[in-house]
């Protein structure tokens, strides 16, 4: 295994509250309160925008049309569709790959079609689409492939395509090249020339624009509800910013999914142990990555055959099975982490950017080990499971920081590349791969204020203002996610009041009041949640302070801070390093 050395992992964070736009005062005005801040730094000027912002309604979703390329797609699917042939639906491996594949397959056989799903295998064939897919599609009889979530920087695949005889239709939202075949239509909203009006949708939002608008050139009604539910999943799970039509797709989809009828969604959230409203949290935390597991681990087509599913027996088995999935999924990540973080902790100084390997990693989770890492070091992060002669992995980056960009200077290395400027995949040659590290660590000088770790916060608030009314106030931001996500809140000044409880594996629950003010049975109590701080709240006696978000507490039957980072108050009520 090759590493670099950080001691930037053990640096604590500066507290920095978010600058407040001036528009503030104008929400202020109208009404907004607490939510004010919050809204402008959101980018909300005006009480109607805030009023949109805080109710999402479908009015919120554009034109399908709009997107370039889309007339074209739809015109060719539609075709295809009435004369009842076959379309081949090629997706990615991941939540929104599997979720973008499992809505064009039923959309496109309720239309007619023929519909063969191909999903590729991440051990043996790696991620995109490629020409193993092709061949797969036309032995399946397609006249037509329908790509999602990938396909824009497949050149050889959707040339072969062409060549064999089959039209193409590649929908992605990854970074579009300057030199795809002009024989296939492309439907991509980062491609030259398309002016729509949002540029975010991930490769489910795509799909649902695509299915929008084929049922409605087919004279069909549009199930809103079942194609929201399933775009929701691949919404929030590719880590997309949750504004603009996205944050409708999510916050609809949430609300569609909780009523779900189907079999595999419902089986799917009783393993994960949902019951009631869903949020973007326990799609982000619970549905997520169960079905993530299967693409990871084993083969993507146990998520797609529980999405599509209708037989209550078979969701029930296949739900159990992404279960198991899910916890080895979960063990070898433990691994992978614990592995390069002392790599990376012992040895050296700290570079721009973090590179390791491995025989002994498993390629289907080093991608979400690194963006554990890259959080942990606050440094991009690339790790990759070496198999024979090659290095395949993923790369997660910082704010601020451009990875896929930085990295497309090095393509030519490379065996593939592709993804978005947080995140990448990559496959390298061994023979390669340590004079490749070695340039991309010298090349990775970012501005020093880019790598100095930072926790913006939104609110400052003492104990007696946290309660329900505050949350339900700031519950209206929901659902969360990237772009929107959930205010941190500074809270001080603190002191315990009781016994710290701890659970599970090092975790804590506390409560705390407002040091030094008033009777102490008159000062308000809030409680606290540590995941993973009960051994270092153990060093904060006396007065501190904490950063955090805040949760509703089925358990405790009210709100609670989750703690993000906490340190100690000195003497004048400042803050002092943990």
């Amino acid at each position: 295994m090759a590493g670099q050395g950080n001691s930037q992992r053990d640096q604590p964070a500066e507290w920095i509250e978010k600058p407040v736009p001036e528009t503030t005062a104008t929400l202020l005005a109208a009404g907004y309160g607490v939510l004010a801040a919050p809204l402008a730094r959101r980018g909300i000027e005006t009480a109607a925008e805030a009023e949109t912002f805080l109710r999402p309604h479908r009015r919120g979703f554009h034109d399908p049309f709009l997107l370039l390329g889309m007339e074209q797609a739809v015109e060719r699917v539609a075709a295809v569709c009435g004369e009842g042939g076959t379309v081949a639906v090629v997706g990615d491996y991941d939540v929104d790959g599997v979720a973008a594949c499992a809505m064009l397959t039923a959309v496109l056989r309720a239309l007619g079609a023929e519909v063969v799903p191909i999903l590729p295998n991440r051990l043996t064939e790696g991620y995109g689409f490629q020409v193993a897919q092709v061949a797969k599609a036309r032995l399946a009889g397609a006249s037509l492939i329908v790509t999602v979530d990938c396909g824009t920087t497949s050149n050889e695949a959707v040339q072969e395509a062409i060549g064999s005889g089959m039209d193409v239709v590649v929908t992605d939202h990854h970074v579009a090249g300057s030199d795809f075949p002009a024989g296939a239509i492309q439907v991509n909203p980062h491609q030259d020339g398309c002016s729509y009006p949002f540029r975010h949708l991930c490769g489910a939002g795509l799909a649902f624009k695509l299915a929008q608008a084929v049922l409605r050139r087919s004279g069909r009604e549009v199930p809103l509800a079942s194609l929201l539910r399933v775009a929701c999943l691949g919404t929030i799970a590719d880590v997309v910013p949750l504004v603009g039509e996205n944050r409708v797709i999510a916050a609809l989809g949430l609300q569609a999914l909780a009523k779900s009828r189907s079999p595999g969604l419902r089986a799917l959230m009783r393993v994960a142990r949902i019951e009631g409203p869903v949020s973007s949290t326990e799609v982000a935390f619970r549905l997520g990555p169960r079905l993530n597991a299967a693409g990871r681990l084993a083969s993507a087509d146990l998520a797609l055959r529980l999405l599509l599913t209708q037989d209550i027996d078979q969701a029930d088995h296949l739900a159990g099975e992404l279960d198991s999935l899910n916890r080895q999924r979960q063990a070898e990540e433990r691994r992978v982490v614990e592995e390069a973080g002392e790599a990376f902790s012992t040895e050296g100084p700290s570079p721009g950017l973090l590179m390791a390997w491995s025989e002994n990693w498993h390629r289907g989770v080093v991608g979400i080990a690194a963006g554990r890492l890259a959080r942990e070091f606050h440094r991009p992060v690339v790790l990759l499971g070496v198999e024979a002669e090659t290095g395949t992995g993923s790369g997660r980056s910082i704010p601020g920081v451009d990875l896929h960009s930085f990295m497309s200077g090095f393509r030519a290395r490379m065996v593939r590349f592709g993804g978005h400027p947080q995140a990448i995949g990559l496959s390298v040659d061994m023979s390669e791969l340590p004079a490749l590290k070695a340039e991309m660590v010298r090349a990775a000088a970012w501005p020093p204020e880019l790598l100095v770790r930072r926790r913006e916060y939104e609110l400052d608030l003492c104990p007696e203002q946290v309660g329900p009314g505050l949350f339900r106030e700031l519950a209206r931001l929901e659902p969360h996610g990237e772009g929107n996500r959930r205010p941190l809140i500074r809270l001080r000044p603190l002191e315990r009041s009781g016994r710290v409880r701890g659970f599970g594996t090092n975790h804590v629950k506390l409560r705390v009041r407002e040091a030094g003010r008033g009777n102490l049975r008159a000062r308000r109590t809030v409680h606290l949640l540590g995941w993973g701080w009960r051994d270092r709240l153990a060093h904060l006696d006396g007065l501190f302070e904490v950063l955090g978000a805040l949760e509703w507490d089925a358990y405790a039957g009210g709100p609670v801070i989750r703690i993000e980072d906490a340190r100690r108050l000195g003497g004048n009520g400042t803050g002092t390093a943990k």
